[in-house]
């Protein structure tokens, strides 16, 4: 209902074939016709991601891994030792299983790859290396549910699903395990947030006012073009140039039926 008001009213606007034509984007024709705060629809392939879900994969892996060594066997086919002591020990908190249920999801930001026990190193894979990609991940992306769309090539339209607003509403676990980590089609409605940033270099990092009293707004802005420029090289969660973030009013796919396709499922 809330679409068909917004289209009647020449509101809102269906992207999808603009958003597929690479040269749109490096035009900046797509920027132009469609400014932070329009209202769009936009379908494309697209993915779900959670940096929760990858400390609860590669703990299961860690688990399954650590198991098999203890029987006696192991995930290449080799007969490994198994690890000295107990499993946690020889790192600070290492090892640590979140509570019964809630995967890696109870956990806070920074204690994401804690939730990876240690285990026997398996055809290279080490428990720090998976460590390390849980890292990487939460920083991409701050824990939670994103959805990614990939409309063209090196293009990305991102949309965070806020908690509680019944987008998906379900534990990272159990939504992965639902909808698979593949891409497929789906449909976001929303509001654009922001474009990735195209400066290439720092701005003045002076933020000191004549009279050597500290200029506040000054100061915000050389901290947030900082941001800017860990955004653009993709180091944190924001936008990266071409593609823009998509505050969401609603997401859905489509529900298949041989032959054709009904229309879409909220």
């Amino acid at each position: 209902m809330l679409e068909e008001s917004l289209e009647t009213e020449g509101i809102l606007h269906d992207i999808s074939l603009e958003v597929s034509n690479l040269e749109q984007w490096s035009s900046g024709e797509l920027k132009k016709s469609y400014p932070p705060g329009s209202l769009v629809r936009v379908t494309a392939m697209g993915s779900f991601f959670d940096a929760r879900y990858v400390a609860a994969s590669f703990a299961a892996f860690a688990s399954v891994n650590a198991g098999l060594a203890g029987l006696g066997f192991s995930l290449d086919g080799t007969t490994p030792a198994p690890p000295k002591g107990k499993q946690g020990q020889g790192r600070p908190g290492g090892g640590k299983q979140s509570p019964a249920g809630k995967g890696a999801a109870s956990s806070s930001s920074e204690q994401l790859e804690d939730v990876i026990p240690d285990f026997p190193p398996m055809a290279g894979i080490t428990p720090k290396m998976l460590r390390s990609f849980v890292q990487v991940s939460k920083g991409m992306f701050s824990p939670g549910l994103h959805i990614n769309l990939t409309p063209a090539e090196d293009v990305l339209i991102s949309a965070r699903l806020q908690e509680g607003r019944q987008y998906l509403d379900s534990e990272a676990d159990i939504l992965l395990a639902r909808y698979g980590a593949e891409n497929q089609e789906l449909t976001l409605v929303g509001s654009v947030g922001s474009y990735g940033s195209e400066e290439t270099e720092l701005p003045d990092q002076d933020f000191m006012k004549k009279d050597k009293t500290v200029s506040r707004g000054a100061f915000a802005e050389v901290m947030n073009s900082q941001m800017r420029n860990l955004g653009r090289i993709g180091f944190i969660d924001l936008p990266q140039h071409p593609g823009f973030s998509l505050i969401p009013f609603a997401v859905y796919r489509s529900i298949p039926r041989p032959g054709a396709l009904v229309p879409p499922s909220y």
